[in-house]
């Protein structure tokens, strides 16, 4: 049993590997500032939401319990209370409903080591990545997980503290800490930050295994490089030993290990959905089909057409990001509805972005079957807040194969 505190939770990739493998688990908390996440996260694991004990609430009485929380409608800065009082009564329902259900913390800012349960066997974190990446320093920044520094990958320390917080209580620290980034944190920019929090994890007991990883090598059709670092809490020195010898012989950065492991590959054409004479796949490209304007041809001119003149002309798509609506993006789709003033292609759809990030097309529309109305003919999830989902989600294929080595160091070696 892998008892589990998934940190900047997402819609909860951690959770869906750790049941695709079918390893015994027990998620302790979970946490996210993110309100649409919170909802998502919700309805994906644990099903349409139960709200009858908040019906009978007022929104007063909503208000007054949900402004405790720290939460954010953007994922960039909080909500303020009057942010909270403009939100309908069914959303802020739905919103204290997930974060009961899922035992969301809401802003890692306001945990302590000691509001954590005392046995932790993994703690996952992966925290924002907009101050870490390549198009972050492009708009002039720079500061990356630099200490002192306020911003959203600043978060890494928030870790840090709620780690030394248990410390200093004598709490147990988990045996397990999985990070997840982009891989630009490895660069020379950020290189000594990253080595710091590295030491300081040593400092602590931890060995360190740093993996540089592509989605496409896990059985997913995308380019996705990630960087993860599994460290491991090893109480002595024979410990340690034996766990640096798993992970030299086991190291899933190898592709000659990776052969080892005859990882099934998924086709882009079990993904992509252009059996339009399915309704439901219709709409949805319809909604994913911008108009004709000079600068969505240039779109189509200068990505890659994925699905084009009847013929797949990509086995690999580019990294999904939190927007499709861009150039560069993902890669476009052609395709005619016929409707004026359209253009004649589309982009990926939100379904297609879910199942290209390792979720079950069932999870994508156990969201879309609860998405409810926030007023007239106005759904909660926007399909900008789902390709944003799932852009900042974590491919799960790649999250079984390292939990598969959590299980078994922890089975075999600790």
């Amino acid at each position: 049993m892998l008892r589990v505190v998934e940190s900047f939770s997402g819609i909860g990739s951690q959770v869906k590997a750790l049941k695709n493998i079918e390893i015994e688990h027990e998620i302790l908390a979970t946490m996210d500032w993110d309100i649409n996440a919170i909802i998502a996260y919700d309805i994906i694991h644990h099903g349409p939401p139960v709200l009858d004990e908040y019906n009978e609430m007022t929104k007063d009485e909503l208000v007054d319990i949900l402004k405790e929380y720290t939460l954010s409608s953007d994922g960039k800065s909080p909500m303020t209370n009057s942010g909270l009082k403009r939100m309908s009564k069914i959303e802020l329902e739905h919103l204290l409903a997930a974060i009961r259900r899922s035992n969301n913390l809401t802003s890692i800012t306001d945990i302590r080591g000691n509001d954590l349960p005392e046995e932790i066997d993994l703690f996952t974190y992966s925290f924002p990545c907009q101050d870490l990446s390549i198009a972050g320093a492009w708009h002039g920044n720079n500061t990356g997980i630099n200490r002192n520094v306020d911003n959203r990958s600043g978060m890494l320390w928030e870790v840090e503290r709620i780690l030394f917080e248990r410390r200093d209580l004598n709490l147990e620290l988990p045996k397990f800490l999985l990070m997840e980034n982009v891989s630009n944190i490895l660069s020379a920019t950020h290189r000594d930050n990253f080595n710091d929090w590295k030491n300081t994890l040593a400092d602590m007991g931890y060995y360190n295994k740093v993996y540089n990883l592509n989605a496409q090598d896990f059985g997913i059709p995308q380019k996705r490089q990630r960087v993860f670092m599994l460290s491991v809490k090893c109480n002595n020195v024979n410990e340690k030993i034996l766990v640096e010898n798993y992970f030299a012989n086991h190291d899933l950065g190898s592709g000659f290990y990776r052969q080892e492991l005859n990882i099934a590959h998924k086709h882009i054409n079990e993904i992509l959905k252009i059996n339009y004479n399915n309704e439901l796949y219709k709409t949805e490209a319809n909604n994913s089909q911008p108009n004709d304007t000079p600068s969505r041809n240039k779109i189509f001119e200068e990505n890659d057409k994925i699905y084009y003149r009847n013929n797949y002309n990509v086995n690999i798509i580019s990294t999904i990001t939190t927007k499709q609506d861009r150039n560069p993006n993902s890669g476009v789709i052609e395709y005619d509805s016929g409707r004026e003033g359209k253009s004649k292609f589309r982009y990926l759809t939100p379904r297609e972005c879910f199942m290209l990030m390792g979720f079950d097309e069932d999870d994508f529309q156990k969201v879309i079957d609860n998405n409810f109305f926030i007023g007239k003919n106005k759904r909660f999830f926007t399909y900008n807040k789902l390709y944003k989902l799932a852009g900042n989600s974590i491919v799960v294929n790649v999250l079984e194969y390292i939990f598969k080595q959590v299980d078994y160091v922890n089975n075999n070696i600790l």
